[in-house]
C-alpha cells in the first residue's frame, strides 16, 4: 500500500514537472512574440520616419532648386522662340556655301533675317510724312496700324500672335531657307507681302529681289507669282529698295503691275529720294507710307520710344504706321507697351486704306 503511494507520488511530480516546463515554453513563446513585435515595431517605426525625414529634405531640396532657378523670364522665352528657326537657317546658308571664306562666313552666321536698310548708313532721319486724308475712323480714338515685316517661319507667327494685339504681318516670299512662308500666311485672315526690291547697298540679297532694270514682263511675271503664292494679299510694301523706289521708271512698272492684281503698295520710305508720292499720285492712288521705324536700333529702350513717336504721331495725325520686325526685343517691348498702346486703336492696315 505506502508502495502504490510512493508511485501515484512520483507520477504527480513529474506531472507537475511537464506542466512546468510546458508552461515555461508558452511563455519563452510569448515572450519571444512581444519581444518580436516590440523590435518590429520599433524598427517599422524607424524606417517610417527615416522616410519621412526623406521626402522632406526632398522637399526642401526641390524648394531650394525652384528658389534658385527661376521660370524663364519673357525675353528668354521669346529668345528661344525666335532663334529656334534662325539658328536652322544659319547652318543651311553655311552648308550651302563651304567655299567661302571665313570673313564672309562670319556675316553669314551673325546675318539674323532680313532688314530694313536706309539709303546711306549717315541717313539720321527718315524722309517727311504726308499728311493723310479719307481715313476711316470706327472710333474717335486715332488709330495706329503695327506692320510687322519679315514674318517667314512659325516662330514669327507664335511670338507675334502670342502678343495678343492686332498686328499686321507682311510676310517674305518662300525661298529655300524658309519654304513655308506663304504656307503659313495662308492660315492667317489678313496679311502683307513684304517684297524684296534692290536697294544701294546690300547687307544680304534675297533671291528674286525686284531690279531697277527688270523689264515690265519680267515684275508684272514676279507679281502674277507672288499673287499665286499669296492669293489673299491685298497690300504689299518693299523689303529694302532704297534704289528701286527712288526710281520714277521702276515704280511705274510696279504699280502698273500692282493694279492688274489689286494690290495695294506700302511704301517702307527707306529713302528720302522715293518716287512713291509722285507715281501713286500719277495713277491716281492715295500715297501710304510708314511714319516709323521701330526697330532700326534693336535695343528695347528705343523700341520703346519709337512705340512713343508712333503714338504721338497718330494723336496729331489721326493716324500712323510704324514698322517693326519680329525681334525678341521688339516682341517684348511691344508687349511691355500695351497700357501704352490703349491710347490709340491699334488696328490691321486695311481698316484706314
Amino acid at each position: 500500500m505506502a508502495k502504490r503511494k510512493r508511485n501515484n507520488s512520483k507520477t504527480d511530480s513529474n506531472i507537475l514537472k511537464y506542466i512546468a516546463w510546458f508552461l515555461a515554453v508558452i511563455a519563452l513563446v510569448l515572450s519571444s512574440l512581444v519581444a518580436g513585435y516590440y523590435l518590429g515595431y520599433e524598427e517599422a517605426k524607424e524606417e517610417i520616419t527615416y522616410k519621412e525625414s526623406q521626402q522632406k529634405e526632398k522637399r526642401l531640396t526641390l524648394l531650394k532648386k525652384i528658389e534658385q532657378t527661376k521660370l524663364p523670364s519673357v525675353h528668354s522665352r521669346l529668345q528661344t522662340v525666335l532663334q529656334t528657326e534662325s539658328k536652322k537657317a544659319k547652318e543651311i546658308k553655311v552648308q550651302s556655301k563651304p567655299e567661302v571664306k571665313k570673313q564672309t562666313l562670319k556675316k553669314v552666321v551673325k546675318y539674323e533675317g532680313a532688314s530694313h536698310e536706309y539709303e546711306t548708313t549717315s541717313l539720321a532721319k527718315p524722309p517727311s510724312r504726308v499728311k493723310r486724308e479719307d481715313i476711316k475712323r470706327s472710333s474717335n480714338k486715332p488709330k495706329l496700324v503695327i506692320i510687322i515685316d519679315d514674318v517667314s517661319v512659325q516662330s514669327h507667327v507664335k511670338a507675334i500672335k502670342s502678343l495678343g494685339i492686332p498686328l499686321t504681318m507682311s510676310f517674305l516670299p518662300p525661298t529655300k531657307n524658309r519654304p513655308h512662308s506663304a504656307k503659313l500666311a495662308a492660315k492667317e485672315n489678313f496679311y502683307m507681302v513684304h517684297l524684296p526690291m534692290e536697294a544701294q547697298n546690300f547687307n544680304a540679297e534675297e533671291e528674286k529681289t525686284l531690279r531697277v532694270n527688270d523689264s515690265q514682263q519680267v515684275i508684272s511675271a514676279r507679281v502674277q507669282e507672288i499673287k499665286k503664292l499669296f492669293p489673299k494679299v491685298k497690300y504689299i510694301n518693299n523689303h529694302t529698295g532704297s534704289k528701286y523706289t527712288s526710281s520714277e521708271v521702276a515704280m511705274n512698272r510696279l504699280i502698273f503691275a500692282f493694279n492688274a492684281n489689286n494690290i495695294n503698295f506700302v511704301d517702307s520710305r527707306t529713302t528720302a529720294k522715293t518716287q512713291a508720292p509722285k507715281v501713286m499720285k500719277n495713277f491716281g492712288l492715295k500715297y501710304v507710307a510708314r511714319d516709323v521705324f521701330l526697330d532700326h536700333r534693336m535695343d528695347k529702350p528705343y523700341i520703346k520710344k519709337q512705340i512713343k513717336k508712333a503714338i504721338r504721331i497718330a494723336k496729331a495725325e489721326g493716324v500712323a504706321i510704324a514698322i517693326g520686325h519680329p525681334h525678341a526685343n521688339t516682341i517684348l517691348a511691344l508687349h511691355e507697351s500695351k497700357a501704352l498702346l490703349k491710347e490709340v486703336d491699334l488696328v490691321y492696315i486695311n481698316k484706314v486704306y
